[in-house]
């Protein structure tokens, strides 16, 4: 598992897994639970394009959210 240490986030952190192109584990540490659990399960089973497609630029603070930590995650592993 990989672990993104996020910023201006509630969450300190996302550990994630990928395989062939697709989310197979996400989990946030820290975060409004509610809200990082239901992502992370919404994630699972997608494809990194389509993921970072659809979370990119989601705002909460800071010029971010959990959401769009995730999808910086998963583009800096595809860069």
């Amino acid at each position: 598992m990989k672990t993104y240490n996020t910023a201006g986030t509630c969450s300190r952190a996302i550990n994630y897994e990928v395989a062939d192109g697709v989310v197979t584990k996400c989990e946030f540490v820290g975060g409004c639970p509610g809200n990082t659990q239901g992502v992370a399960k919404l994630v699972v089973g997608r494809r990194v394009e389509e993921v970072i497609a659809l979370l990119r630029g989601i705002q909460c603070r800071n010029g971010t959210s959990c959401p769009d930590q995730l999808a910086r995650a998963l583009a800096a592993e595809r860069a």
